[in-house]
């Protein structure tokens, strides 16, 4: 029997143990809602090529109480220093030249980026704090983002959104005690099958945010992890990285 199958073995065996459990999130839980997202970027064949730029710019809503995706944000973005996309990026993550073309310019998919975060704040009382927990009488939720960041990309989305606190889930491995390959990797090890297609940045999202469900329902209280009390652009060591999730 290969690793792969005893990983799902041991998964579903899990998954039937917990079944229980899953059914409802573990009590005491900070936040009400988490907002996941996964950028895909320009990409070539040799890693060692440099200038990654956001192509596509995905976020999913997620209610900490229920398990369900109440919302989605997603748009494709015009790359500007390398505006044509390698051969291996469209291999990897799907993603076409139409696509890109017909895309936005960062600095407008932020604006409809923030106009989105506006919209839930409002429809959902959704606020940005740690302050209260989710199962508080207060009508306010209060909302954190995990990002599944690699390299500096994020410090320009950081400095114009101020994602001052996040969370990473790179400590699912430690509340599991393993280390999984990958996002898909990390379900199986659940007995949860990867739905859609790996390297969307959307359906990355979308898996990322069951994986969360997941430990809520197995018991895992998620903190924050990461914060920045001062935004700057010196502060690559400080992102959060996820093991090539």
């Amino acid at each position: 029997v290969g690793a792969a199958a005893v990983r799902r073995q041991l998964g579903l065996a899990r998954s039937s143990a917990r079944a229980r459990s899953s059914a409802r999130p573990a009590a005491g839980q900070r936040f009400g809602y988490l907002i996941v997202i996964d950028f895909e970027a320009t990409c070539w064949r040799d890693a060692a090529r440099g200038g990654s730029e956001i192509i596509e710019f995905p976020a999913v809503l997620l209610n900490t109480s229920t398990g369900e995706i109440e919302s989605e944000f997603h748009t494709y973005v015009q790359p500007q220093e390398h505006p044509i996309l390698s051969e291996f990026c469209t291999e990897l993550t799907g993603i076409t030249q139409n696509q890109v073309d017909e895309g936005v310019p960062l600095n407008i998919c932020l604006s409809q980026f923030l106009k989105w975060i506006q919209k839930i704040q409002k429809e959902k009382k959704i606020i940005f704090s740690t302050d209260i927990l989710s199962n508080s009488t207060s009508e306010a939720k209060a909302c954190t983002f995990i990002p599944r960041l690699y390299d500096c990309l994020v410090r320009f989305i950081i400095h114009k959104v101020i994602f001052l606190k996040w969370f990473s889930l790179h400590y699912e491995e430690a509340f599991y005690n393993r280390k999984p390959k990958g996002l898909n990797g990390a379900l199986q090890d659940l007995g949860i099958a990867f739905a859609g297609r790996e390297h969307s940045g959307l359906d990355d999202s979308r898996n990322t945010a069951r994986l969360a469900w997941r430990l809520i329902c197995d018991g895992c209280v998620l903190k924050v992890t990461k914060s920045l009390d001062k935004v700057t652009y010196e502060f690559c060591a400080l992102i959060p990285k996820t093991s090539g999730y």
